[in-house]
This record gives structure tokens, C-alpha cells and sequence, in this order.
């Protein structure tokens, strides 16, 4: 039975049936697909500060203005039609 010992688990050696490594790396790594792009995924672990001045600096540069605008009028929209839902006097955002 074996009260004091523990068991040892099972090993299995397990190699894809398709998968065809034409030097492209590890199949079992799981990575994002904007990885490649990102410059802050592969840095050696630093400091809190060091991590958030790499992101900052990354979020700096590769700012999309286009997204940016597309998000806030959605969120704009969203608001509206929440308004509306609730039956807010609309009234005080235009002129008389």
C-alpha cells in the first residue's frame, strides 16, 4: 500500500503525429500573437519601474490615433443609448 511513501507519476512520451519541426522552435509553447511585435515580452525581469517605463515608452510609440477615436465614440454611443434607456432628459446637452 504504501502509507509512507509517496507515488511516483507516469511518463509518457509523447511526440505529434503531424507536426513537421523545420527548426521553428518548441510546438508546445503557447504564445500571443502579438508577441513578436511587442518589445517589452522578452526583457530580462528588472525592477516594477524599469517594466512600466519600458511599456510606457512601447505604448508611446506605437499609439494608434484611429483606434483610439473609434473606442471613445463607441463608448460615446454607449452612453447615449444608455441614457435613453433610463429616459434621461437628453435636453440639457442642446441649446434651446
Amino acid at each position: 500500500m504504501g502509507i509512507l511513501k509517496q507515488r511516483k507519476n507516469k511518463k509518457f512520451s509523447y511526440s505529434p503525429r503531424y507536426f513537421d519541426d523545420k527548426g521553428e522552435g518548441n510546438p508546445y509553447k503557447i504564445e500571443s500573437k502579438f508577441d513578436r511585435y511587442r518589445k517589452t515580452v522578452g526583457e530580462s525581469p528588472g525592477g516594477l519601474v524599469s517594466r512600466f517605463k519600458s511599456a510606457w515608452s512601447e505604448l508611446k510609440d506605437d499609439s494608434d490615433r484611429d483606434a483610439n477615436r473609434r473606442i471613445v465614440y463607441i463608448a460615446l454611443i454607449l452612453v447615449l443609448i444608455f441614457l435613453f434607456i433610463i429616459d434621461f432628459d437628453l435636453s440639457i446637452f442642446f441649446g434651446n
